[in-house]
């Protein structure tokens, strides 16, 4: 799986996002302009010692991610959105493992400009208490990267069906 934040504002809130993709196996792409350095200490601190269990990929803009990220193997990956105006349910869809899950700033949230950029991306909300604008954006991340690699038996975690592998780090990649 992979996360993708677009123009991410708040370091310690990217830090979080680090440690919990370091933690549940996703890869991380961060789309500039960020609100922050890499050697934001804000960012390092919130990461902790997890930048080397997690790819981290830096993008100059959202087409350079989407040309990024469009095929596997076997073909189009599926993109999912994160909006509050969404219909469909973060928990309605069946998670693949090369799915890509995308945010957007903390601010602003996804553009309509940048829900068009995204390749048949299917939009999904985390529901709420009516009258909450949303969800902080690294509690946003995990709700919805947990509940896909539940879906997948946290495989590769300590309690999944499968043993936990180390992934080769460390690396942010630009």
């Amino acid at each position: 799986m992979d996360v993708v934040l677009i123009a991410p504002e708040i370091a310690t809130n990217t830090g979080n996002i680090i440690r919990l993709c370091a933690n549940t196996g996703a890869a991380l792409h961060l789309v500039e302009p960020l609100g922050f350095t890499l050697q934001d200490r804000l960012l390092r601190r919130a990461g902790l010692d997890y930048h080397e269990y997690v790819k981290v990929a830096v993008h100059s803009d959202l087409a350079a991610c989407v040309a990024a990220l469009h095929n596997t193997a076997t073909g189009p990956r599926r993109w999912f959105a994160l909006s509050s105006a969404a219909r469909n349910r973060y928990d309605s869809v069946e998670f693949a493992v090369d799915d890509v899950i995308v945010f957007g700033a903390e601010r602003s949230g996804l553009t309509p400009a940048q829900l068009d950029e995204l390749p048949g991306a299917m939009a999904l909300r985390i529901p709420m208490r009516p009258d909450n604008r949303s969800l902080n954006l690294a509690n946003a991340v995990a709700v919805v990267v947990y509940e896909a690699w539940r879906q997948h038996d946290f495989e590769g975690g300590t309690h999944g069906s499968t043993t936990s592998e180390t992934p080769a780090g460390p690396t942010f990649d630009r």
